[in-house]
């Protein structure tokens, strides 16, 4: 694939855990969670999320916004696209500032809720659009390191699913 037909087909990366509760409850539990608490350390040079702005009501419905500020002065707007209950919720992450700005025009976001057995698998995938034709062939090696990063978040969101 040319530089340049990678920054029409965004890179997926995804990651997926299965955890014992239903997949209403897991819906319901993770959509409106606080994403400080779900995203609360530094992985290599992903940062944590500190805190959430211009948030109005309870972020339920399609074409709510609000703005995600990270750790080492990086942001970006999150908008909600997709609530399909309690199968999925989408949203769009851009105008991306800091050091991923670099990097990411923006990504398409996805939460994936389905029955596995007595609980649900929670897969979470992030559509990845290059910034550049000069940035795309970097997006594999951010990818690796995103799924790291899901992964671990996975853990975090299961410890708060089942507590």
């Amino acid at each position: 694939m040319t530089t340049i037909e990678s920054m029409a087909h965004p890179l997926v990366v995804e990651q997926s855990r299965a955890i014992p509760v239903a997949p209403g409850e897991a819906f319901a539990k993770t959509m409106p969670m606080d994403l400080v608490r779900l995203f609360d350390r530094w992985y290599g040079p992903i940062p944590p999320i500190k805190a959430v702005h211009d948030q109005a009501g309870a972020w339920d419905s399609v074409g709510e916004t609000r703005i995600i500020e990270l750790a080492g002065g990086g942001r970006a707007r999150e908008t909600l696209t997709t609530v399909d209950v309690p199968g999925e919720f989408g949203y769009l992450l851009n105008d991306i500032a800091g050091p991923m700005a670099l990097l990411i025009d923006h990504v398409d976001g996805t939460w994936l809720f389905e029955p596995a057995g007595t609980g649900t698998k929670v897969t979470w995938r992030w559509a990845l659009h290059a910034k550049s034709a000069l940035t795309a062939p970097a997006l594999p090696a951010f990818g690796r390191l995103w799924r790291s990063y899901a992964a671990r978040s996975l853990d975090t969101l299961s410890n708060y699913l089942l507590s």
